[in-house]
């Protein structure tokens, strides 16, 4: 009993003020003591980081980016130091001042500029990649709280020569579109950095810490493009779309022995200096990145397949009707002629007969057909060392309907990119091996090996396709395509152009040409594709010649004829 009335005497007894202070005292200490762990051991990093954040200021160095050269040497491609102006708002002395001069030195809004050095901030980029010698007219102005950081630029002493092969990179220096994307591991090289210590007020602070890493600059790289040749073909391919009133046009020329690229382009084309008034389909390199039914050109590739199964030669006949069915559609040719004729192989070539292509690949057969759509890698990447590179719409031949062989005896029913086709025809220009389409030549002074030559099909019957081709040329469809002074090898394509609203539309095609010469040792071949054209194949057939004219010379080719 005296042991309850004692534990109820303690737990009425008041607290003293002594004990309350000292519990207060140790909560807090206890506190201090998880607050000072906390500061140096817990999250000791993240509280430095932050103090150094405000104290301390970084900015990347960046790295020259590889310097782009044609395969004569010539600068495609360069960098060039720059400056990024920027502002520390808390240093401007004369607000109307600093607006008056970055307006006008720099060329800038004055709303818009004055807006950033009103911000409560000590840092706000003003314009970024300013060539230097406005960087130097506005250092001289002694504008109080105006600062310049260290930036890379591109330039082009060719303007915008090539600009779809080339590609842009953005303002970080890294590629974004062309060769400058495909390769940016090999031109970026590895930026550095600078750290410098500031006070409060953002200014930096004399013989504060300082630490600067240099940046390790990208690797020079030479293509295999003539800046002659590509010259040459823009002119010709912005001169043809406009009199052929194409809504594009195209053009490729390689070096058939190694599958080099000399030239390539598409029209419209850009000006990489002015992204903001650029069209992003106009960006595109078509010749890779978009797909075609091929049309006639096509026909080289079949008769390659005949020939080398043995199945014709070029004096095989053939019973050819003015209509022939194919699926639900009944073909004819382009002279509209309403008889029969008796053609051999080579007349069908040289009239790019399409009732007379149906009938050779018939004598292919279905299953030959598919096995060679597969010898020529047609439906396959190429390649070719470019970003986007279209595969087109070849079908299994298990999903072949009644009309497909028919249809791709003569180009239509499958769409390949151009590349694709340029390749494959290569072949044929080179006795019959396929060498890949490749921009590149060489990367820190060294040569790149491109692969091996793949054998299509033999060099006898790439030799006699090559002479069907002559006589397109010489007496054909393809007369428009002759060269003074050379024997030309060439194939006409006339395709139509789907409907949005289902089959083909009327009056508009994809022209097309492809030729190389010399016929029996070529040196160059050339590609030619106009979209959306209301003319024939012969639209294809005049900057065809003038870039084949152009080439050949710009190469010193000696004359065959």
């Amino acid at each position: 009993m005296k042991t309850d009335l004692f534990h109820s005497d303690l737990a009425h007894e008041p607290v003293s003020r002594r004990t309350v202070v000292l519990g207060l005292m140790g909560l807090a200490s206890l506190a201090g003591v998880f607050k000072l762990a906390d500061y140096q051991i817990i999250n000791a990093g993240t509280y430095r980081k932050r103090a150094d954040d405000r104290r301390v200021s970084s900015q990347t160095l960046y790295a020259k980016r590889g310097t782009i050269y044609d395969r004569n040497g010539n600068v495609l491609a360069a960098s060039a130091e720059c400056r990024n102006v920027y502002a520390n708002p808390k240093l401007i002395k004369d607000l109307d001042d600093a607006v008056a001069a970055l307006v006008e030195v720099l060329v800038l809004d004055e709303q818009e500029v004055r807006e950033k050095l009103e911000r409560d901030t000590t840092f706000v980029y003003l314009k970024r990649q300013v060539d230097m010698d406005v960087v130097e007219e506005l250092s001289n102005r002694e504008i109080a709280g105006i600062e310049f950081e260290q930036a890379i630029k591109r330039v082009y002493p060719y303007g915008n020569l090539a600009s779809q092969i080339i590609g842009v990179v953005n303002t970080d220096n890294k590629g974004v579109s062309g060769l400058e994307a495909y390769y940016d591991d090999v031109l970026s090289g590895v930026n550095g950095s600078l750290v410098r210590e500031r006070a409060r007020d953002g200014s930096f602070i004399a013989g504060g810490a300082y630490e600067r890493v240099e940046a390790q600059d990208g690797t020079d790289i030479i293509l295999t493009i003539d800046a002659n040749i590509q010259a040459a073909a823009e002119e010709a391919m912005a001169q043809a779309v406009q009199d052929m009133s194409a809504s594009y046009g195209s053009a490729c020329v390689t070096d058939p022995r190694t599958g080099e690229i000399l030239a390539c382009c598409s029209n419209p084309t850009y000006d990489q200096t002015d992204l903001a008034n650029t069209s992003a389909e106009d960006m595109n390199l078509r010749v890779v990145t978009d797909s075609y039914e091929p049309g006639s050109v096509f026909k080289a590739l079949v008769c390659g397949m005949a020939i080398d199964l043995g199945l014709v030669t070029p004096d095989t006949t053939f019973e050819v009707p003015a209509k022939i069915e194919v699926g639900d559609y009944m073909v004819g040719d382009s002279d509209h002629r309403d008889y029969g004729m008796t053609m051999t192989v080579r007349e069908i070539m040289r009239r790019s007969s399409n009732t007379g292509m149906v009938l050779v690949g018939r004598k292919i057969g279905a299953e030959n057909f598919a096995k060679y759509l597969d010898t020529y890698c047609i439906g396959e990447l190429s390649g070719v060392d470019f970003p986007g590179e279209s595969t087109g719409t070849v079908r299994e031949l298990e999903d072949w309907d009644g009309s497909s062989l028919g249809s791709m005896s003569f180009g239509q029913g499958i769409a390949v990119s151009p590349i694709e086709v340029m390749r494959a025809v290569g072949a044929i220009a080179n006795k019959g091996v396929m060498r890949t389409p490749h921009f590149l030549q060489a990367k820190g002074g060294e040569n790149v090996a491109w692969d091996e030559e793949v054998r299509v099909i033999s060099e006898e019957a790439a030799s006699e396709v090559t002479s069907m081709m002559v006589t397109v040329v010489d007496e054909g469809t393809g007369e428009d395509g002759q060269v003074e002074g050379y024997d030309v090898a060439g194939k006409t394509g006339t395709a139509q152009r789907a409907s949005e609203s289902g089959g083909y539309a009327e009056g508009i095609y994809m022209a097309s040409f492809m030729g190389f010469a010399p016929a029996t040792d070529p040196r160059v071949q050339v590609y030619v594709t106009l979209d959306k054209t209301p003319q024939g194949s012969s639209a294809a057939a005049i900057p065809f010649q003038r870039i084949m004219s152009s080439a050949l010379s710009t190469l010193h080719v000696p004359k065959t004829r």
